[in-house]
């Protein structure tokens, strides 16, 4: 019985972690009235690596709340092409949810997340190494209203493209 009330407990955790965009404004108001900033990290994470823990790692450093945005299976379908995601947008956000670092996982159908930064107004909007300040396609958007851009993690040596291509696709003989 212990056993089964700790999984609940964990998976209540977790569930908490999982928001909705209204869910997610809601409780971004809250950590704000609290005194607390936002970083915004965002992608497909299909595939969970090395690299994506280290980049949501650098990410939480930078203070406050980690909030992580993650592509919808359509969006990342469209993004990457056929054949992604290989792991359902709902499982990614479980597994984000789970790492200690994230503090809220949204799912978003958006090819970028412009459109979810104009609603929570993150105060770092944190991308990885495979960018620049000026390159990041909702930078503007952030700078519109006075965040900031901060490029975070190690270079960019890990790519879940490239394990689904030269570990998980066989090979032609």
């Amino acid at each position: 019985m212990k056993q089964r009330s700790t999984i609940n407990v964990r998976e209540d955790a977790l569930a908490q972690k999982i928001l909705s965009r209204k869910q997610l404004r809601q409780r971004v108001a809250e950590w704000r009235q609290a005194g607390e900033s936002i970083t915004l990290g965002n992608g497909a994470f299909d595939l969970l690596h090395v690299g994506h823990v280290r980049y949501l790692h650098a990410a939480k450093q930078l203070g406050g709340r980690l909030v992580v945005a993650v592509n919808s299976d359509e969006s990342v379908r469209a993004l990457k092409g056929k054949g992604r995601p290989v792991i359902p947008a709902a499982e990614r956000a479980e597994i984000l949810a789970a790492l200690a670092d994230v503090d809220a996982v949204v799912i978003f159908p958006e090819s970028d997340a412009r459109a979810l930064i104009r609603e929570i107004r993150p105060d770092v909007h944190a991308k990885g190494t495979d960018y620049t300040a000026e390159s990041v396609p909702e930078g503007e958007v952030v700078r519109e209203y006075g965040g900031r851009v901060a490029i975070v993690g190690d270079p960019k040596n890990h790519s879940a493209s490239e394990i689904i291509r030269t570990r998980l696709t066989p090979r032609k003989a």
